[in-house]
This record gives structure tokens, C-alpha cells and sequence, in this order.
């Protein structure tokens, strides 16, 4: 048997810091098909935004802060 999963891009950053990290995962998913994010892996996290599969992000507020010092 098959375990059904969902490929999502998470955005969070981490306990005392701004940065924004992202992260592809694939987890698993209930017998209602939701999505179950481990608490080992929220742990230390603060979650901004899940997003449907793999996404390429350009640009973000802090890579603009950054380069320009």
C-alpha cells in the first residue's frame, strides 16, 4: 500500500530571528487527506506560509535589505 503525500514549499524563519527560510517537503497525509506537519519539525519554527509544491522565490523583503550595505 501506498502512503498518499503532498509536496509543499514551507516559508518560516526561527525562534529570535527574521530571517525567512524555506524548505520543500513531503509529508504525509490523513484518512481525510489533510496534510500532517510533524511537531519535531514545527518545533523552533514559526511558520509563515505553506505552499502548494515546489516554489521558486525571486525575490523576498530581506534579500533587498541585504545587498544594498
Amino acid at each position: 500500500m501506498c502512503e498518499a503525500k503532498r509536496t509543499v514549499t514551507i516559508i518560516y524563519c526561527c525562534e529570535g530571528n527574521l530571517e525567512l527560510f524555506r524548505d520543500t517537503r513531503h509529508f504525509s497525509l490523513n484518512v481525510y487527506g489533510e496534510m500532517i506537519i510533524p511537531a519535531k519539525y514545527k518545533r523552533g519554527k514559526t511558520i509563515v506560509a505553506i505552499c502548494e509544491g515546489e516554489i521558486k522565490i525571486l525575490n523576498s523583503v530581506g534579500d533587498r535589505l541585504i545587498s544594498q550595505h
